[in-house]
């Protein structure tokens, strides 16, 4: 397991806006020290990025496609990049 900083941006559909979503996602990240942000965004989907160790991200990744998020995940798409830092918490937007 690495401890490679990244930045992930993942897009997740379903019914994920409106049931607490953005709020339990940035439960799960505050709890994996990932800084960053949940927004929803149009067509009814939420944009998180996430920054941190590449495993914590990973992990919440899992954890979104895990089917206990509240609402329903139908899809998750994740991208990695390199860590641009500048992010100090992890908030809803």
């Amino acid at each position: 397991m690495t401890s490679q900083r990244v930045r992930m941006t993942a897009w997740v559909r379903g019914q994920v806006q409106g049931v607490g979503f953005r709020w339990w996602t940035r439960s799960r990240a505050l709890e994996l020290g990932l800084v960053g942000h949940a927004a929803n965004v149009a067509g009814g989907r939420v944009e998180i990025v996430a920054e941190g160790p590449r495993r914590a991200c990973e992990l919440l990744l899992s954890t979104l496609r895990s089917g206990e998020a509240p609402g329903q995940v139908d899809t998750v798409v994740e991208q990695f990049d390199d860590a641009r830092g500048g992010l100090d918490d992890f908030v809803e937007r």
